[in-house]
């Protein structure tokens, strides 16, 4: 019985990431808020009484999205504000994290930029929970920084979201420059570097 069981629920997650995966495709040419039910299903090959067993609604979809682009990104983004290294090693370190990772799932990193301020609430909140969840565990990791001395959380928290502020800007220029010739790429890698090193200079030189 338990191995039926095992079929099953395996058959079910199959299914599911079927219709992650339809939608993401999708979603490359048209935003949540226009999304089709019947577009999703037709593209996974079941019928559209299939979809509510594994989601309430396209929102509710575009919120599992939301998981499944971000929800794996914690460690890296804790990576790239690391203490480990001087700060032009930790700036370089996280601009080749956040290229790599735009080179890898460009389909997640266009759907977070465009459903960010998008129509679908539920989904503007989810991404919007993560971000503040990435926001803390930066702050956590800045804190770490002899150079954090004498921050108040407040500080640190202001801090800790620009850097995931900037972490979303440049995975978006990363993005745009995807197709782009080898030095429009490089030519956006320095621009990233500046703008972190800019940060890191304003933080050096604030005293609250």
């Amino acid at each position: 019985m338990s191995h039926t069981l095992g079929i099953r629920q395996a058959q079910k997650q199959k299914t599911r990431q079927a219709f992650l995966d339809a939608a993401l495709a999708l979603l490359e040419e048209q935003s949540l808020s226009s999304l089709g039910l019947r577009e999703v299903t037709r593209a996974v090959g079941v019928a559209p009484t299939a979809f509510y067993r594994h989601f309430r609604s396209t929102a509710d979809l575009g919120v599992a999205l939301v998981d499944e682009a971000l929800g794996s990104l914690h460690p890296m983004v804790r990576t790239t504000v690391s203490t480990t290294g001087d700060s032009e090693e930790r700036i370089a370190r996280a601009v080749e994290l956040i290229a790599h990772h735009v080179e890898a799932y460009p389909a997640h990193v266009r759907f977070i930029a465009r459903e960010r301020h998008g129509g679908v609430q539920s989904v503007r909140e989810a991404i919007r929970d993560q971000l503040a969840r990435f926001a803390e565990e930066v702050k956590a990791e800045l804190a770490k920084d002899p150079e954090a001395a004498g921050w108040g959380d407040g500080d640190l928290l202001m801090l800790a979201h620009l850097y995931v502020d900037q972490m979303l800007i440049t995975a978006s220029l990363f993005l745009e420059a995807l197709e782009a010739p080898e030095e429009e790429r490089e030519r956006v890698t320095q621009r990233a570097t500046r703008q972190l090193r800019l940060i890191s200079i304003g933080r050096n030189h604030w005293h609250g």
